[in-house]
């Protein structure tokens, strides 16, 4: 299903009213990680709203990215809970490992995502991280390198099979 296709089944799931810009907007970053440029003025012509209005929507909410992110997206609790249980080791070893740095936060493959949050929700299994939403409890670097093992397997499974 290409993108144009899937903004038209969801705003067609909400009679095409402007409140399907959210869904709208979910339904493209699931399928593409991110919302491409070329999105704005589509759905804009379709639910007869300006395309300010629409990226206005997509800055303001923090899970929507204008920009490309990876197949997995990997994020490190930074909260005080996994703090001071010694994330930053474990996000130094994710960013060695993949080659990216606090400004360059995906691979070039488009493979990997590494970012920081505040706080994902599990402070009695500190320090923690989360792939794709599956949260991973009392990581090490150790234990990330072997995750990042297992990721790396996967997308090369994936290559092959589509």
């Amino acid at each position: 299903m290409g993108i144009y296709e899937i903004i038209d089944t969801i705003i067609a799931a909400w009679d095409g009213t402007p409140s399907a810009t959210i869904p709208a907007l979910q339904g493209v970053q699931e399928a593409y990680h991110y919302l491409p440029p070329e999105i704005f003025p589509y759905m804009a012509k379709k639910l007869g709203l300006s395309e300010a209005r629409i990226y206005g929507v997509a800055t303001f909410y923090e899970n929507f990215s204008l920009e490309p992110k990876g197949r997995f997206i990997i994020k490190v609790c930074d909260g005080t809970a996994c703090h001071v249980r010694n994330a930053v080791p474990i996000l130094e070893t994710l960013r060695e490992t993949l080659g990216l740095s606090e400004t360059v936060l995906t691979t070039g493959d488009q493979g990997f995502t590494v970012e920081t949050v505040s706080c994902l929700g599990a402070c009695a299994l500190a320090p923690v991280l989360s792939v794709n939403d599956a949260v991973y409890a009392a990581m090490t670097p150790e234990k990330a390198k072997v995750l990042l093992q297992e990721l790396q397997g996967r997308l090369a499974t994936e290559a092959v099979y589509g």
